[in-house]
């Protein structure tokens, strides 16, 4: 639910428009009684659009326009004025107001006037993100069966609200399958926000998850919204999610039980809209083996799961990356653009990608852009750490990496031999059951063609 607030010195005119907008628009409102008041208010609380009166004794609305800019206030605001000069008005839009009103004019209009004013700032929201968030990965791309079957998971999970959980190895694209479920969800047009759960600092966790209010702890000068909160009417996409600590797990599971959340220092309950999404490259299954997630959150949150497939499982798709990488990066590092030779890409194709998948591709064309001094790119510009999936080729990895190499080695041939029976295979493996055996494929990516 947003919160007005509406600024006069006259309190009936405040308290007026505050009973009308919770009648119309059913918003929860707050007054100030002038500009000096309503400053106050906007560091203490959070507040997603205002109704400002220009002519105000003291600190008039001018000079509440000119605070917010200084202290970066991203707070929508109307203005409004009952002496009809529109001059006024007109150079408090210039000043950062939105928009302005007479006070005389009906309160239908002005309630749509603030519905528009809270759209309009949702949409600043989600430009900003998107600009501190610039997408280092491709598009969906690729023809190939397994990214086929991905977008067919994606298309049948997008239109349900329930949560999904996207497992994947690093750099895979994760937050580009998130990114689509939300594209194709029943809420396109609504927030989607992501979080990297384990690049957050373990003391701020909860506050960024559920915000805080002015004072809940040393630094928090200025109440202002979690991740919750931001994304409701959207999609909240956490990475790693594994990474959470435990208190914050138990928080995220009241959370996801209740469709509430309470900010660090309030014991007010706020209600939020909020469709989530998670995603880890860990197996989940042996992070609550191991104590460190906890099995009725996994629970609530793989009510669907899929699966991204590793850049080395749809090496047919590198071409098409290759090409794609070649402009976008050219672009963004404002070098002219180059051609690849076949060999080249036949070298591409390949190597392992095990290290960082379309993220390591991208790196290495964005390496070769920048190295290779002809207009073509040859098998020669290709850099020599590169590792080669092909045997014989010195391929290089840790005894762990290696390790898993060589199970999903044994397991595919295993399957194999079995035409694909999973509990032969598994008996064939001397493993317990067939679970056992499904763990092992997940882990390993293993689908059957």
């Amino acid at each position: 639910m947003e919160t007005i607030l509406i600024v006069d010195d006259i309190r009936a005119m405040a308290e007026q428009y505050a009973y009308d907008l919770e009648r119309l628009g059913g918003y929860r409102t707050r007054t100030a009684l002038g500009g000096k008041d309503a400053l106050e208010t906007l560091e203490k609380s959070v507040v997603d659009c205002m109704i400002l009166d220009l002519e105000m004794p003291g600190t008039d609305g001018f000079d509440v326009l000119d605070t917010m800019r200084e202290r970066e206030i991203r707070v929508p605001v109307i203005v409004y004025t009952g002496t009809g000069n529109y001059d006024r008005c007109v150079r408090a839009v210039k000043a950062g107001a939105y928009s302005f009103i007479d006070k005389a004019e009906p309160m239908e209009r002005v309630a749509g006037e603030v519905e528009n004013a809270l759209k309009h700032g949702r949409l600043l929201g989600e430009i900003d993100r998107l600009r501190k968030q610039v997408e280092e990965d491709s598009p969906l791309l690729g023809g190939s069966r397994p990214m086929a079957a991905l977008r067919e998971a994606i298309a049948r999970v997008a239109p349900i609200q329930s949560a999904v959980l996207v497992l994947g190895e690093s750099g895979t694209g994760k937050e580009l399958v998130a990114r689509e479920l939300h594209r194709l969800s029943k809420r396109p047009d609504g927030p989607f926000l992501a979080l990297n759960s384990g690049a957050l600092p373990q003391d701020l966790v909860e506050s960024e998850l559920f915000g805080h209010e002015a004072g809940a702890f040393t630094g928090a000068n200025r109440a202002r919204k979690g991740a919750f909160e931001t994304a409701s009417g959207g999609t909240l996409f956490l990475d790693e999610i594994g990474e959470l600590p435990l208190p914050a797990q138990a928080k995220l599971l009241r959370v996801l039980e209740t469709s509430e959340i309470n900010r660090v220092g309030s014991s007010e309950t706020v209600a939020v809209d909020t469709r989530i999404v998670t995603a880890t490259h860990r197996d989940p299954e042996a992070e609550i083996d191991g104590g460190r997630f906890r099995r009725d959150l996994y629970y609530r949150l793989n009510v669907h799961v899929i699966e991204v497939p590793p850049l080395r499982a749809r090496t047919e798709d590198i071409p098409l990356l290759v090409t794609y990488f070649l402009g976008s990066c050219s672009r963004s590092l404002g070098v002219p653009e180059r051609g690849i030779d076949d060999e080249a890409v036949a070298r591409l194709q390949r190597s392992s990608w095990r290290r960082n998948n379309v993220r390591e591709l991208r790196n290495i064309i964005e390496r070769m852009l920048i190295t290779c001094e002809s207009e073509t790119i040859s098998i020669d510009d290709i850099p020599e750490d590169l590792e080669d999936s092909a045997p014989g080729t010195g391929r290089t990895g840790t005894l762990r990496e290696r390790k898993a190499d060589a199970e999903r080695a044994i397991v595919l041939g295993a399957l194999q031999e079995n035409g694909w029976h999973i509990t032969e295979t598994a008996a064939a493996l001397g493993l317990a059951d067939h679970s056992s055996l499904l763990k092992i494929m997940r882990r390993h990516q293993i689908k059957k063609p």
